[in-house]
């Protein structure tokens, strides 16, 4: 479907019954693409070391000094990855802060991942801008998809907030679209200083980058950042987003995050309820779920039964990955 300016200016803004007719059109959009299915990761997370200093962002440049960091070891990252596959799921998400410190570690773990599940496995990283050369290497190795989030498209804000350049983030993703990688990207709502244009602008940068992944968390105010006193994101907002990137792209892979959760209580169930179709599932150890502080201590950690329940709520069969080739049966053991 293609939406105009204003048609998804006024879906953004839909609330109770429009709200409700919106979600069941992207359900619709999801299915009939979909089926009644969501695709379920495990994500691993090597650090919380990272080179950039976002205002948002707790694991910030400004505050390595302060934070209890750690670096997996290749050989934790395997063992993790064999916890996934233990379960069923064949996405391995390997995700950390955005340092070259961690390039070591993905050029060990891959091969041994992809080894261990004889080369049945999507290995999925997001890990920051690199070099091409760098990117070349990790693809080369088994990498087969990389997310790339573009936080928010406004040029100006990014600058302000990220303290680097939009355009700097849009050419690493040009870059992993040369090497072949499935892209994701995704963006943050309700973030200060940001317009509903913006976000209309975001929705329509999915499409130009021709992205097969696109997330939308609402903003969560974290502390010990420039950005703390902030006012929290509306999910509803964020919702909207969902929907609407559902019904322009139905093709996509919209995730239905934990920001949602952290936000307001049943907000993944709301995620599905609004077209998304992926669920992840943190891996990494309770010691290191306490330091990758994504938005502060109080983060909310998903399980694998807390995916299993909100899914059957929802009505939606767990399923592997959509870019593995001639899948098995891809359902995932109850």
């Amino acid at each position: 479907m293609t939406l105009t300016r204003q048609e998804t200016r006024s879906l953004l803004l839909a609330r109770g019954p429009a709200q409700a007719e919106l979600f069941e059109e992207s359900r619709k959009a999801r299915d009939r693409h979909w089926g009644r299915t969501a695709i379920l990761r495990g994500v691993i997370e090597l650090t919380n070391v990272c080179r950039v200093n976002c205002d948002y962002c707790p694991m910030r440049r400004d505050n390595i000094s302060g934070n209890d960091t750690y670096f997996l070891t290749g050989d934790q990252i395997v063992r993790m990855a064999q916890a996934i596959k233990d379960t069923g799921i064949d996405v391995v998400l390997l995700q950390g802060g955005e340092t070259p410190s961690v390039l070591p570690l993905l050029e060990e773990a891959i091969p041994k991942i992809r080894e261990l599940f004889d080369g049945r496995v999507e290995i999925l990283l997001n890990t920051g801008n690199f070099k091409f050369a760098q990117y070349e290497k990790l693809r080369k190795l088994g990498a087969t998809s990389y997310i790339l989030k573009h936080e928010t498209s406004d040029p100006v804000l990014h600058l302000a907030i990220r303290h680097e350049t939009l355009e700097k983030r849009l050419a690493c993703m040009r870059d992993l679209r040369t090497l072949g990688f499935k892209i994701g990207t995704g963006l943050i709502s309700s973030l200060p200083g940001q317009t509903l244009d913006s976000v209309i602008d975001d929705i329509e940068l999915a499409g130009e980058l021709d992205a097969s992944m696109c997330s939308v968390s609402p903003f969560v105010p974290a502390p010990n950042t420039p950005m703390e006193l902030s006012p929290v994101g509306d999910n509803d907002l964020a919702l909207n987003i969902i929907a609407c990137l559902r019904l322009s792209y139905p093709h996509i892979l919209i995730p239905s995050v934990s920001a949602l959760e952290r936000v307001g209580t049943g907000g993944q169930s709301r995620g599905l309820e609004a077209g998304a179709n992926v669920m992840t599932v943190n891996f990494s150890s309770l010691v290191d779920q306490q330091r990758y502080l994504i938005y502060g201590k109080e983060r909310f950690v998903v399980t694998l039964d807390h995916v299993r329940d909100i899914a059957e709520r929802s009505g939606l069969t767990l399923r592997g990955s959509a870019f593995i080739d001639d899948p098995e049966d891809n359902r995932i053991p109850a």
